[in-house]
């Protein structure tokens, strides 16, 4: 029995800023390890138990998900939302997509945000789950506490529901509760809502129809509208923005009597705030942990990030340091969830910071701000190899470029040069202009930009091999 593993990869991550921020989200950095969680989710699915995954992301996200799945050598079916309306919706398209290899289809709905340590454990897991969803139920993963935290929603368990005893029927889920009902839920072997879920097609089909006939009707249009862009199938926008905006465990898990739940202690986490990346890092014996250029000296139990920036913590305990090219973020460790609360706050207050990096990925490289006053802006650009920039024209700047690696062709109205490094280009107001890698290696080059307005929107495409024009 296959299971059609469907990889939601849509959210934002605001609770681990300034690392994630909407631009580049928590999934798509590697928090813990060398790999992003999507990747890590992406790599237990090589497993002959699962089919070419299904990704459902929006459309800000589709290039860094191909990226991403490129450097692993995994293809995806890559599915696009026109706009968020949560996970309800997302399960809803995950159905309808899976019907069509047929209405018993196992599917395997999994957060791509989370951690998991044991993945022979968990494929083991999804397995078992994907057994009894085949009998009808729809089947999540209760991770069995190892505290009694405040921050997850909680399964009663109830009666087995399989002869082997592995999967219980779902008595109640409980929100997220106070510290000392915690306590109780623990003592009475409650388990953690995982928010991975199993299910046959159809029977998350019929749920949604009786539950949440919209969302049912949003979902199945939007499916049959769907077209191609490039690589990516891209939901009907009109349809989609109807379904709405739930979770599925509002929508469907807290209404349905066929919820059960699998009993898993895999080493799972959320990673869902600072704590929890310091929890799964690697320690000193004083419980420090440091990633890239830190130094901790008479303190305990810290975390420092840094890639770039030497940032140094002496005579502290408890915190958690986080340092990015433009932002520094200094938390008591107990303090982990109020970071979510600091980028709202950061928002009304419209710092770019709370949104984006100073580098911006876009499907062809990257570009990241440097310098920037009243007339001028400089920038770094790297495009990769055998990529390019949209053919565009510019109202209100020149642009001078600057070649420090590789070879660029730039396309200049009716001209095209090949800019090696050390030489340069000047690009005037108005002028029709493109750059291109023919090469093998990364092209980098300064961009100096001049005139009366330097936004992003200043920007007219005329031709774009990334559909963007």
């Amino acid at each position: 029995m296959k299971i059609l593993p469907v990889i939601m990869c849509g959210g934002a991550g605001t609770r681990v800023w300034p690392e994630s921020r909407e631009s580049l989200p928590k999934q798509f950095i590697s928090l813990v390890g060398p790999h992003s969680t999507f990747q890590m989710v992406v790599e237990m699915l090589a497993d002959s138990a699962f089919e070419m995954p299904v990704v459902i992301s929006n459309h800000d996200y589709r290039f860094l998900v191909g990226e991403q799945l490129q450097k692993l050598k995994r293809e995806a079916r890559i599915v696009l939302e026109p706009v968020r309306r949560d996970s309800g919706p997302a399960v809803a398209v995950a159905a309808e997509l899976a019907t069509q290899s047929g209405p018993g289809t196992i599917v395997a709905v999994l957060a791509a945000d989370h951690v998991v340590r044991d993945g022979e454990g968990f494929v083991a897991l999804c397995k078992t789950a994907a057994e009894a969803a085949a009998l009808g139920y729809i089947v999540t993963l209760g991770i069995k506490p190892d505290a009694p935290a405040t921050g997850y929603g909680y399964i009663r368990p109830g009666k087995t529901v399989t002869q082997d005893g592995a999967v219980l029927k779902v008595e109640a889920f409980i929100e997220k509760p106070d510290a000392a009902a915690a306590e109780i839920y623990v003592a009475e072997n409650y388990l953690w809502n995982s928010g991975n879920f199993f299910f046959r097609a159809d029977v998350m089909q019929d749920e949604v129809r009786n539950f949440e006939p919209d969302m049912a009707a949003a979902a199945a249009e939007a499916v049959a509208k769907a077209k191609l862009d490039l690589n990516f199938l891209v939901l009907d926008s009109e349809a989609f923005a109807r379904a709405p905006k739930k979770s599925i465990d509002f929508a469907i898990m807290e209404r349905t009597g066929k919820a059960a739940v699998v009993p898993a202690d895999i080493g799972w986490s959320d990673v869902g705030n600072w704590e929890a990346v310091w929890q799964l890092s690697e320690r000193d014996g004083k419980g420090n942990s440091i990633r890239g250029r830190g130094v901790v000296m008479n303190a305990s139990n810290v975390h420092v990030r840094s890639d770039e920036h030497l940032t140094t913590v002496v005579g502290v305990d408890d915190v958690i340091v986080v340092t990015t090219q433009d932002a520094v973020l200094v938390l008591n460790k107990a303090q982990g969830d109020s970071v979510k609360q600091l980028v709202d706050l950061l928002k009304t207050e419209n710092r770019a910071e709370a949104l984006e990096h100073k580098r911006s990925y876009r499907p062809w490289g990257y570009y990241q701000s440097v310098d920037f006053g009243a007339r001028y802006q400089v920038k770094r650009i790297v495009v990769k190899p055998g990529e390019r920039l949209s053919l565009q024209k510019h109202f209100h700047r020149a642009e001078h470029w600057v070649v420090v690696k590789g070879t660029a062709e730039v396309t200049r109205d009716n001209e095209v040069h090949l800019v090696h490094e050390n030489e340069s280009i000047y690009l005037p107001i108005g002028c029709l202009h493109r750059m291109a890698n023919p090469g093998r290696i990364d092209l980098e080059l300064i961009e100096v930009q001049t005139g009366s307005y330097l936004g992003e929107d200043d920007i007219v495409r005329l031709q774009d091999v990334y559909n963007r024009s």
